[in-house]
């Protein structure tokens, strides 16, 4: 009986791992149709440490803890968002 409860699971397992991998990939097409910009203009000594797309714009996250927020089209910040640190 613990033969066939095994065989069991492990047909169950390999089904659920099956679908998915399909899920993942008719859910998840190539999205490398995201359009970024060729280059980026920033203040001087302005380091990037992450990058952020949205539709109209794009963040810069910069290494002395600040947002830039910058207009896609032009490249212009829009707003710039200081963090701080609660210590």
């Amino acid at each position: 009986m613990l033969k066939w409860l095994v065989t069991g699971l492990t047909a169950t397992m390999m089904a659920g791992l099956i679908v998915l991998i399909w899920l993942f990939v008719t859910r998840f097409p190539d999205r490398a149709d995201v359009p970024l910009p060729d280059a980026v203009t920033l203040p001087s000594g302005t380091t990037v440490t992450a990058f952020t797309r949205g539709p109209d714009w794009f963040a810069v996250v910069t290494d002395d803890d600040r947002i830039l927020i910058l207009d896609a089209s032009t490249g212009t910040v829009r707003q710039t968002v200081t963090i701080t640190r609660d210590d």
